[in-house]
């Protein structure tokens, strides 16, 4: 348990913690359970009526997911959150929980692939339409919203290309056209950016990145008001059946009490990453938020309290098959579709099929670089060696 007013870092280290209800257990215990019994017929009558509120069947969660529950919203400063299977689980109940049949969504253009398939798919197929914006769009997405327009979702900075957007103006017409807004904070986590202080409804989280921190958990968080609780925990329990297992709950509150130390080291690694590589002459830009010359840095200065380890940048023209070769021949960064963990990794950004609001126009081919939390300098020699093989050496 943390004291009022303590400082994040406190935070992150004691919230949701009860040893003195387990025995004097420093870390809630794993609770894993289907059957909740129940000592009398009145207990049972009104718990069941408290569902989604009370512990009362293994799906809805265990003292395990409770207490990574509570430690989150403390950390973020909101009021609930679901623990879900996934980070994609998270993104679906926040949309489905927020629209129905014949209403309008204002998606931004950068939203992370499997977010936009879920747009594409399954919302097109319930009668929901959506429309991609700019993330630079800042005020004027107001331009774009319709009578039946009920979200708006941000993910900021943008996936692959990292832009910031302008989450305050955002919001402000949102509110003002009586829209409800959602935002993927994974990149951020509630250490950097916290939404609530924004105003923002929704919050959306793959907690299999650095809240796991360790490349080994499959889990999504959805934060929110109080007064949408039960209606979000009936959608994700009750009629998607989502369901985490209290050992993954275990492993994400475990892997909270680390994330300031870890999110600080990917920090300084990402930017020394980024530094470094934005005077190389193979580099024809570094997109980082924290860097000047990324799309909306200024908001990152303005809101956000820190970097986390993912950004990319774009190499001049050089045919495709030195590309390769310089990802195939990479010691330390290994190739994977996730990110957050601690072992640096580092992909090819194919963004021809996935922006239709705004097309990505980039010189060279686009790259993204996990920083995991091996030696800066090790890393550099990494790189160095990779940007070498772009020239056949």
């Amino acid at each position: 348990m943390s004291e009022p007013g303590a400082k994040d870092r406190t935070i992150a280290a004691h919230a949701g913690n009860h040893p003195h209800e387990h025995q004097g257990v420093v870390n809630p215990p794993v609770y894993r359970a289907s059957t909740v019994l129940f000592p009398t017929v009145q207990e049972l009558r009104e718990r069941y009526g408290r569902k989604y509120e009370a512990i009362t069947y293994g799906r809805d969660g265990t003292q395990t997911h409770r207490a990574l529950a509570e430690a989150f919203t403390t950390l973020e400063g909101s009021e609930r959150a679901l623990v879900l299977p996934s980070g994609v689980a998270a993104v679906a109940t926040a949309l489905l929980g927020s629209l129905n049949p014949g209403d309008h969504l204002l998606m931004v253009d950068t939203a992370y692939e499997p977010t936009r398939e879920i747009c594409e798919g399954f919302l097109r197929r319930i009668g929901v339409e959506t429309t991609y914006y700019d993330p630079m769009l800042g005020a004027g997405v107001a331009t774009l919203i319709r009578p039946n327009t009920k979200a708006i979702y941000m993910e900021s900075p943008g996936s692959l290309t990292f832009e910031i957007q302008d989450i305050p103006a955002i919001v402000a017409a949102a509110k003002q056209a009586g829209c409800r807004t959602i935002l993927d904070n994974t990149w951020a986590t509630p250490l950097f950016f916290k939404p609530p202080r924004f105003g923002i409804d929704l919050a959306v989280y793959s907690a299999s990145k650095y809240i796991g921190g360790h490349s080994d958990l499959m889990m999504g968080i959805l934060t929110f008001p109080a007064a949408l609780h039960k209606t979000l925990g009936k959608l994700a329990h009750g009629y998607l059946g989502h369901a985490s297992s209290a050992d993954d709950a275990y492993a994400a509150l475990r892997g909270l009490r680390t994330l300031h130390a870890r999110l600080t080291q990917h920090q300084a690694t990402g930017l020394a990453l980024a530094r470094w590589l934005a005077v190389q002459p193979e580099v024809e830009q570094v997109l980082h938020p924290a860097l000047p010359g990324t799309p909306g840095h200024e908001f990152w200065q303005r809101d956000f309290s820190g970097a986390s380890g993912l950004f990319g940048f774009v190499l001049k023209p050089v045919a495709m098959e030195r590309v390769d070769a310089m990802l195939n021949g990479m010691k330390l960064f290994g190739m994977g579709y996730s990110w957050g963990g601690y072992e640096s990794l580092m992909i090819r950004a194919d963004l021809k099929s996935s922006r239709t609001a705004k097309p990505w126009h980039a010189v060279g081919r686009t790259l993204r670089i996990s920083a995991g939390l091996e030696d800066p300098d090790d890393l550099i020699a990494d790189l160095a060696a990779g940007l070498a093989r772009l020239h056949g050496n």
